[in-house]
């Protein structure tokens, strides 16, 4: 899967898929290979961004600590009187994570970058 990723540009990604879907791991797991084919027209213009941005596109480390966050605590909670008292519950998690974010990941400043030559002043708007 990290040829698919990690490929230069789209033409490429489709031979590394294939390249997947004839290995091992493609045999056994065959639903992973159809279920990028089905979806390759949302995958294809992933590869015109460059590989910095590429990168901090499709890393998920950060989301997954945060849902590592809520499920915690709401394990730890148990039982909920009502929906209202869920929610603030994780309201208090995300304001205390939130506080715990002081760096961005080092990838970020060469993503912002590659997003202000893409976006221009699209870009430079939404940071202000």
């Amino acid at each position: 899967m990290k040829d698919i990723y990690r490929a230069t540009d789209a033409e490429a990604a489709e031979k590394a898929l294939t390249a997947f879907e004839g290995s091992e791991w493609g045999k056994r797991y065959k639903a992973i290979g159809q279920s990028w084919r089905r979806a390759w027209s949302e995958v294809i213009p992933f590869f015109a961004f460059p590989g910095e941005v590429r990168k901090i596109v499709y890393t998920t480390n950060q989301i997954e600590a945060l849902n590592s966050k809520l499920r915690r605590a709401v394990r730890a909670r148990g039982h909920f009187p009502n929906d209202d008292a869920a929610m603030k519950l994780l309201f208090l998690i995300l304001n205390r994570a939130e506080k715990e974010w002081k760096m961005a990941p080092r990838e970020w400043a060469m993503a912002k970058v590659q997003f202000a030559i893409l976006y221009g002043e699209r870009f430079t708007k939404a940071m202000a």
